[in-house]
């Protein structure tokens, strides 16, 4: 049986503030998305807000805040490939499924990175990216243990970079600034960004690989990426949402929840950002967008997968639960509540 999902106390019952509590009108948590069980004994909880938009858009399902604008981190992925396609670049296929990934780091993918540089007469020392070991860790074992060390094209957002420097060298925008929001290519991205979504972007910041980064809401996220998947074919949302899953193993890696769920699911689109985000579309346009408060990916699989199944009627085959070890062997588990 499920441990009780913890509520604020009432104001009756509630201790008087201690010095350096929350303030009165301090926003309350999010609610409970997963509990962290061990050895039958609910240690801790993942929360979070989530949202599920219908198939015109509109919202089906709202738990926590939906409203107030987040980063999406890499889910603004596919937006930003599409901002690329909309510059006038001609990528398809797998190429342009890298361009909206977070790779693994798995050797066809990085070998596709090298490839697409050569193509454009690009070199990985223009890449922006900061110099980094594969995402997936037994890739980073895999090159350490053969001698490589961290590089820009090893970085999960190097298809991103390649591709938005051959837009940049496509329109002779310059080269050595893509990353500056006042950018043409960033200027264009933002616009691409706000009418998926249908909302201003709040403010821009710095991704982790240096790109600007759109924050919107979790309503505008899962709006945006049913607009991936509706836009009409051969426009450049769609473009993007047709490479992605026909080529998942590109946007993500051999092991990795987007891909499984791309996979198993016909039609789905799946994208998940750091600090725990996630947004997905169907095929008739409904989606689902997520943000755990923590930043803690570990829930991210079992709270989607729950999510697809009790909001969208979706069986995913994703796992619900993730086995937590203790001496070396399942003693509990991080469960959805949601």
């Amino acid at each position: 049986m499920s441990s009780p999902i913890p509520t604020a106390p009432s104001a009756s019952s509630a201790a008087a503030p201690s010095a350096g509590a929350p303030s009165a009108d301090a926003p309350a948590a999010p609610p409970v998305l997963a509990e962290i069980v061990r050895s039958g004994f609910v240690e801790g909880y993942h929360r979070g807000s989530m949202v599920v938009t219908a198939a015109d858009g509109s919202v089906d399902y709202a738990l926590g805040d939906v409203d107030s604008p987040i980063f999406p981190r890499s889910c603004n992925k596919p937006l930003q490939a599409a901002a690329v396609l909309r510059a006038g670049l001609d990528l398809g296929g797998e190429r342009l499924a890298l361009a909206a990934a977070s790779h693994s780091g798995e050797p066809f993918q990085l070998e596709l990175v090298e490839r697409m540089l050569a193509e454009h007469g690009l070199r990985a020392e223009q890449l922006r990216c900061p110099e980094d070991l594969p995402l997936d860790r037994e890739e980073a074992d895999r090159r350490l243990a053969a001698g490589h060390s961290a590089s820009r094209v090893a970085m999960n957002c190097s298809g991103k970079h390649t591709a938005m420097l051959a837009a940049c060298l496509h329109n002779g925008w310059p080269l050595d600034s893509y990353l500056d929001p006042a950018h043409p290519l960033q200027r264009s991205t933002v616009e691409t960004v706000e009418q998926a979504a249908g909302e201003p972007v709040a403010h821009i910041g710095v991704d982790g690989c240096g790109a600007p980064l759109m924050a919107i809401s979790l309503t505008g996220l899962a709006r945006a990426f049913r607009t991936l998947v509706t836009s009409p074919a051969g426009s450049a949302e769609r473009r993007v949402a047709d490479a992605m899953r026909a080529h998942p193993e590109y946007v993500a890696g051999t092991r990795r929840h987007d891909t499984a769920l791309m996979r198993a699911v016909p039609g789905a689109l799946a994208k998940m950002g750091a600090e725990a985000v996630q947004a997905v579309a169907l095929a008739d346009g409904r989606a689902l967008a997520f943000k755990i408060e923590d930043g803690g990916t570990r829930a991210l699989g079992p709270v989607l997968a729950a999510a697809l199944r009790r909001h969208l009627a979706v069986d995913s085959g994703l796992p619900e639960t993730l086995p937590l070890l203790g001496g070396g062997r399942p003693v509990g588990e991080v469960r959805a509540v949601r």
